[in-house]
């Protein structure tokens, strides 16, 4: 079982839509997928016409005690699962802070063997949440939007790994890009320079995107010939590759 987290600690740059997306191009694929939400904001839980509703409740989830066959829910999507997220998942946080490292992948031990692949959907803080995930995925796959701050925030965020010896493989890629603007041409010419483990794929800024939350459903879905389910298809062809599934 592999497990990659889409995270950023910049908000606005197509975190929960690459979740979701790449999240269904998996399972397109025929891989057993888990998404898992573990935004307060629930909007991945959103997307997939989920209840926000976490079965039990997250204590027990976080102390091994929850059924795992009553927390996770099916999705419309063949191979797609989901374990929702709720209000009650900003918990989460303080829970995680008397638990060892790596208690995200230990508390999916039950269920490893079911899914070849966990994708995690994370808010867009630095909190023991976030640090217990660094030590539990394989891959920390970080949406940019192609633009200075972006670029900032990317900095920030791998200066925090190597200050506190969190060895976690970091994988930008470009989101909401829109080549008619020279900056962004700019630095998506120039990312491979500073960050060689960037993904090579740029997703486009596109309309049909943001109609993921009126369709409620991955862009596949509903506009299968787009660019952006194009580029989305093309992304996951990488990370395919490298997580060697």
């Amino acid at each position: 079982m592999r497990m990659v987290s889409l995270y950023s600690i910049k908000g606005g740059v197509g975190k929960t839509a690459s979740a979701v997306n790449l999240a269904a191009e998996a399972a397109h694929k025929g891989l057993r997928v888990l998404l898992w939400d573990l935004d307060p904001q629930a909007a991945t839980t959103f997307y997939l016409q989920i209840k926000p509703r976490i079965r039990g409740g997250v204590e027990k989830l976080v102390k091994g005690k929850s059924s795992w066959d009553k927390v996770i829910r099916t999705t419309s999507l063949e191979n797609l699962d989901v374990l929702p997220a709720s209000l009650a998942s900003r918990e989460m946080d303080q829970l995680l802070e008397k638990r060892g490292t790596s208690h995200l992948r230990q508390m999916l031990k039950e269920v490893r063997k079911e899914y070849d692949l966990v994708v995690l959907d994370c808010p867009p803080t630095l909190s023991h949440l976030s640090e217990n995930m660094f030590t539990s995925v394989d891959a920390l796959l970080v949406p940019m939007v192609p633009t200075t701050l972006s670029l900032r925030t990317l900095e920030q965020l791998q200066k925090f790994l190597d200050e506190h010896d969190l060895p976690c493989p970091l994988w930008p890629f470009v989101t909401l890009a829109d080549r008619r603007r020279s900056m962004h041409v700019e630095i998506i010419n120039n990312l491979g320079k500073d960050w060689p483990l960037r993904l090579s794929t740029v997703i486009p800024a596109a309309s049909v995107v943001e109609r993921m939350g009126v369709e409620r459903a991955p862009v596949r879905e509903f506009a299968p010939a787009s660019p952006a389910c194009r580029a989305y298809e093309s992304l996951w062809s990488e990370l395919h590759q490298r997580l060697q599934l």
